[in-house]
């Protein structure tokens, strides 16, 4: 008889909660059994876990990951149109996060041209208050005090 286990153990195991769990179960992802109100996992539900949380490490949606087990359990070896299907969600996957590097490197550059562009408007900002309170202070010597006249 091939092992068995508890939601709480497969939570354990992938540092998941057991929300999470049957939030997949419910996604149709994984398929326990039941004994009375316990749900029994398969070693097959647990690689299925397994793969699911890689494949949401690299990106694929839920039904993407879906849809790859669905073409795994057509065959239950797996078929070229699978492995077609998940060179093909990898390439899309490359090319999203290719992008997202772009994007990355364009919104740092327009950041930093942005605070090169802060920092010289305060440093003009200083520049000139120092300029107004020199001519303040050189206004104050030429002149002399209101009470000194009197």
């Amino acid at each position: 008889m091939s092992k068995t286990y508890s939601i709480s153990e497969l939570a354990s195991e992938f540092d998941l909660t057991t929300r999470s769990i049957r939030f997949y179960e419910d996604q149709e992802l994984l398929h326990p059994t039941r004994r009375g109100q316990t749900r029994v996992y398969s070693s097959k539900d647990r690689v299925r876990l397994k793969l699911t949380i890689r494949g949401k490490r690299l990106g694929f949606s839920l039904a993407e990951i879906r849809e790859l087990f669905e073409l795994w359990d057509e065959t239950r070896s797996g078929s070229k149109k699978q492995l077609h299907l998940m060179l093909s969600k990898i390439g899309e996957r490359r090319a999203a996060l290719d992008q997202q590097m772009k994007d990355i490197t364009m919104v740092q550059l327009e950041l930093e041209s942005a605070e090169i562009r802060c920092r010289q408007a305060l440093e003009e900002l200083h520049e000139k208050q120092n300029e107004e309170e020199r001519a303040g202070a050189t206004d104050q010597a030429a002149s002399p005090s209101s009470a000194a006249m009197h």
